[in-house]
């Protein structure tokens, strides 16, 4: 929230021309898996827009990307968690009958190859296998942890939420593995697992129910994001994970976007992230004279923008943002159709699609005004201006 107030999380914009469902979208089928349901619920319309509009492929060839909506098709209740989702979804397996499901999360930030994980899950003879990403253990209490058995690095002994005391890698007693939230499963050990939560007083989550069912079975095993090699990454952006669950998040995955030497890469072409492109103009730069130039330095320009006499600095500009003359704009990411008038001053903040900031307007230098016009400040003094939101000086 606030980006989310008026749609679900993955069909919020992101480095300018995506929506964050793209990313994992890409993945997938660039891992040559074209056959992929979204499973949606809340505030669903743009997401299901989104795809619905964007993510079309040869159904000649049996291909397809399709929204597959809360239906209650098992009872009243709509989806109690993602393992449920799954539940009341397994029509979608029952029609296709697939000998391995892979199930990602709609909201994070990487790159990866899921045919090398999958190659693994089939090799180990795992029911469930889990991506892990390796972090320091000093975080582990922010993440669900993996500790694997001794013997066999690759099996798991135990699934942890966020553990205040773990125990490190049997290779780096320093660091642990965390969950990233993709699975790949047997199809029918899946179907058997989910429909076993269902019949439990549990969350009915993937992560906090489903893989500890397996693991307390002997059948799970962990896939080290370490060993993912994509390609086309770099040694900058090789390994990049992001889970995008908050503003921070949100905010430094887009700082992660614009330095020079990009910490996760969007200009890595054999491996491309897709999306729609709308019929819009080359972004344009105007006025050049005295203190009215119109420049953007380390920051990332969508098409459609017009920079008219305004100072952009270390920022992601969206399509149709239009920025007017002596503005100045600084670690900020503005969504589409943002419109910035005059000495307008703009500082580490997010503004939401078609919100207009007003002439001599400031964002994000004094946070006790930005509270008193109702606007969204985090901890750590990031500002949201909301979708629709109506700002004053």
């Amino acid at each position: 929230m606030p980006l989310t107030a008026d749609r679900a999380k993955p069909a919020v914009p992101f480095a300018g021309i995506y929506r964050l469902i793209d990313l994992a979208l890409s993945n997938v089928v660039n891992s040559g898996y074209l056959q992929v349901v979204v499973l949606t619920q809340y505030k669903s319309h743009s997401l299901d827009a989104h795809v619905t509009k964007t993510w079309r492929m040869s159904t000649l060839l049996g291909n397809y990307v399709t929204t597959v909506p809360a239906q209650q098709r098992v009872d009243k209740n709509w989806y109690l968690g993602s393992a449920d989702a799954i539940y009341q979804s397994l029509n979608l397996i029952h029609d296709e009958r697939p000998d391995i499901v892979v199930v990602v999360g709609a909201d994070h930030v990487y790159r990866m190859d899921f045919s090398a994980m999958v190659e693994q899950h089939i090799e180990s003879g795992a029911a469930c296998t889990v991506a892990a990403i390796r972090q320091p253990i000093s975080l582990a209490n922010q993440f669900g942890v993996i500790e694997v058995d001794d013997d066999d690095p690759s099996k798991i002994a135990a699934f942890l939420e966020k553990p205040s005391e773990p125990k490190g890698l049997p290779d780096n007693p320093d660091e642990v593995l965390a969950s990233m939230g993709n699975y790949v499963f047997t199809a029918s050990a899946l179907e058997q697992a989910v429909s076993a939560d269902r019949e439990t007083e549990s969350n009915h989550d993937m992560g906090g129910d489903i893989v500890p069912w397996f693991v307390a079975r002997g059948e799970a095993g962990v896939y080290d994001f370490k060993d993912n090699e994509v390609p086309g990454a770099t040694d900058r952006d090789r390994g990049y994970w992001r889970d995008v669950g908050t503003i921070e998040s949100y905010y430094d995955a887009h700082m992660d976007l614009i330095s020079i030497h990009p910490v996760f890469n969007l200009y890595n072409y054999e491996w491309p992230i897709y999306t729609s492109h709308s019929p819009y103009p080359p972004a344009k730069f105007v006025h050049g004279s005295g203190d009215r130039i119109g420049e953007a330095l380390n920051s990332a320009v969508s098409p459609g923008v017009v920079v008219s006499g305004a100072h952009i600095y270390a920022s992601v500009l969206s399509p149709l943002v239009k920025v007017h003359s002596y503005a100045s704009i600084q670690g900020s990411v503005l969504l589409d159709g943002v419109e910035v008038h005059r000495h307008a001053q703009i500082r580490r903040a997010i503004i939401d699609k078609f919100v207009v900031i007003p002439e001599g307007c400031q964002i994000g230098i004094d946070h006790e005004h930005d509270r008193a016009r109702g606007l969204h400040v985090t901890e750590s003094g990031i500002v949201v201006v909301g979708k629709g939101q109506v700002v004053t000086r």
